[in-house]
């Protein structure tokens, strides 16, 4: 059977407040995504972070920036853009770094206003000037990409570098890629490996699928089906179709995990449910090892998943996340 085994090769960035996303595969042109965004570890970097809560700085700016958040991302009603712009606007001018966080990030995403990168790198730059970790990410894919400022790969990898150290998951995973891809520095598996690592740990759902690859096809780390199983697992869980493909495999063969056609079965399928298609194949070859009842048994369990509500996104929209390339 032909080896389904994938490995994510995108750099995101990410740039949306509260929410995580990401961006395309670099050099390609990409969306960047939210704040507390991630990318892709292998060719992929990652840039934005989302802007949340802060109860320090002046207060009359921190209330500003929290009322304009609540009317934003405030579900039971339509965002009031042309209100929080304008606290917005007030906070960002008491040098309030969550503030110019968000503004730059509705510049850069047309939110209520014209998509307009100046403004974008020049809020980002206030608020990573401040150490913003999620400015200083989101930054970085301005300047990966050549959006509001001049392209430049080394400042890039600068701000992703900055934003890791100051605990970034986002800025750690697109820091891990530039590594791993050479990009503005030399490349360097051992530092790649050790800060995908850093933002799985974190529960960023890229940077646990690549880190079941590494220990997979051993790079940078030995071989090690059972970690590859266990961050597979994680990312799938997350709702990573390629990571649910990925643990489905696992399972079918038996690498890292007890052989098991039921929770193949059931992976192959929650990864086309997902958007993976590549599944497709695999399930219909499963199938023939399961019995009427045990396909019964796993198509009630999918019937339950699908009454679940949905987890909050942990790692960027999943459209975006086509990264994944045979080894």
């Amino acid at each position: 059977m032909v080896t389904l085994f994938r490995l994510l090769t995108r750099s995101l960035a990410l740039t949306f407040p509260l929410l995580l996303q990401f961006s395309a595969l670099f050099p390609a042109d990409a969306t960047p995504l939210a704040q507390n965004r991630l990318v892709a570890a292998i060719p992929v970097a990652l840039h934005g972070d989302t802007p949340q809560p802060q109860a320090t700085a002046p207060s009359d700016a921190a209330a500003l920036y929290k009322h304009a958040y609540s009317i934003i991302y405030d579900a039971r009603r339509a965002p009031d853009y042309e209100s929080a712009l304008g606290l917005l606007r007030s906070a960002a001018a008491q040098h309030f770094a969550p503030a110019q966080f968000l503004l730059g990030y509705l510049y850069e995403h047309g939110r209520g206003v014209s998509v307009d990168y100046g403004q974008a790198a020049d809020n980002y730059r206030a608020a990573a000037q401040q150490g913003h970790a999620g400015a200083e990410n989101n930054l970085g894919g301005l300047y990966q990409y050549g959006h509001g400022v001049p392209r430049d790969i080394n400042r890039a990898f600068e701000c992703y570098h900055a934003s890791a150290q100051h605990g970034n998951a986002m800025g750690q995973y697109n820091l891990g890629t530039f590594y791993r891809l050479g990009y503005g520095t030399a490349p360097d598996m051992g530092l790649a490996v050790k800060w995908f690592r850093v933002a799985a740990e974190q529960g960023l759902a890229v940077a646990e699928a690549n880190m079941a690859l590494f220990y997979f096809n051993g790079e940078g780390v030995p071989v090690d089906y059972g970690e590859a199983a266990h961050w597979s697992r994680l990312a799938a869980e997350q709702g990573l179709p390629h990571a649910a493909t990925n643990y489905a495999y696992l399972c079918e063969q038996g690498k890292g995990v007890p052989r098991d056609y039921v929770a193949a079965y059931l992976w192959y399928s929650r990864a086309i449910a997902a958007g993976d298609k590549t599944a497709v194949a695999p399930l219909k070859s499963v199938a023939h090892h399961l019995s009427r009842a045990q396909i019964n048994q796993a198509k009630t369990q999918l019937a339950a998943d699908s009454s679940r509500p949905q987890q909050p996104d942990a790692g960027g929209a999943n459209a975006d996340l086509s990264l994944i390339v045979s080894p």
